[in-house]
């Protein structure tokens, strides 16, 4: 799963808040930045390429869903970040440093889980 730009993430952000689903013309007007719509479609095909958005046909239209959850795709794009790190244990320790205790205690938490598989 690749990173997102700022459309996709903003169409993404949309589709997670409309799990019942959205036409593109839709989605077009809710965004910040009001895209047109043939943008939106462009960008919601590559993210149906991606496997991050499913379609079904309703009528002449799709209607577009998020077919990754919001957790799934944070989490790829934490991998991803530290796959590009030149001292990986560098990153790590510089992102541990800088996270809140709730999240610190996340991290243990789904450290000693793995451990205990």
């Amino acid at each position: 799963m690749a990173r997102l730009g700022t459309l996709e993430r903003s169409i993404m952000d949309a589709l997670w808040e409309h799990p019942d689903g959205v036409f593109a013309h839709d989605l077009a007007a809710k965004l910040p930045s009001r895209p047109a719509t043939t943008t939106v479609l462009t960008v919601l095909v590559r993210l149906t390429h991606k496997g991050l958005v499913s379609r079904e046909r309703v009528g002449r239209a799709h209607l577009y869903r998020a077919a990754v959850d919001r957790d799934a795709v944070v989490a790829e794009a934490m991998r991803a970040a530290l796959d590009e790190a030149g001292d990986l244990e560098g990153a790590v320790q510089r992102f541990v440093g800088t996270v809140s205790p709730e999240v610190a205690a996340a991290l243990r938490e789904a450290l000693d889980a793995r451990d205990a598989r």
